[in-house]
């Protein structure tokens, strides 16, 4: 099966947000490279975006990734508020689920507090301090099911 893994682009602040997200979801950078590290003579890489991050890998739980980058200052700017889309994260337990709620939603603007919701799930939805959408769910399986 595939896995599908959430890619972040932003405007110079990834190292800040990514570094950010490492203290919530704890682990190493799987790989970290700027935009420096590939410049050559063919190829150069203009010195006000020289250090921004060209890519950066930070792995979750056991099969996924959070991906990022920052965008090149030639190349424009990211919409934050139109051009992004919602990360969802399916914890282990509810109290995953309420660490890395309170950890991710810090600085930033909870939109529904995570609670009991009508469909059976522990559910929030929150905006971080760098414009990510979050979602943050658990259910509850039943003990006969694998």
């Amino acid at each position: 099966m595939a896995l599908l893994n959430p890619y972040i682009h932003f405007n110079g602040n990834a190292e800040e947000a990514f570094t950010f997200y490492k203290s919530v979801f704890g682990g190493e950078f799987a790989k970290l490279m700027r935009y420096k590290d590939i410049s050559s003579a063919e190829y150069p890489i203009p010195e006000n975006d020289a250090n921004r991050l060209m890519h950066i890998a930070l792995p979750i739980g056991k099969d996924s990734m959070l991906l990022g980058s920052d965008v090149m200052e030639m190349m424009g700017q990211v919409t934050e508020n139109d051009n992004r889309n919602t990360i969802s994260i399916t914890a282990e337990s509810r109290e995953e689920a309420d660490k890395l709620f309170a950890g991710l939603s810090e600085g930033g603007k909870i939109e529904m507090p995570i609670a009991d919701g009508p469909l059976g799930t522990y559910f929030g939805m929150f905006t971080d301090k760098y414009g990510i959408q979050w979602m943050m769910q658990f259910e509850e399986k039943d003990k006969g099911q694998n």
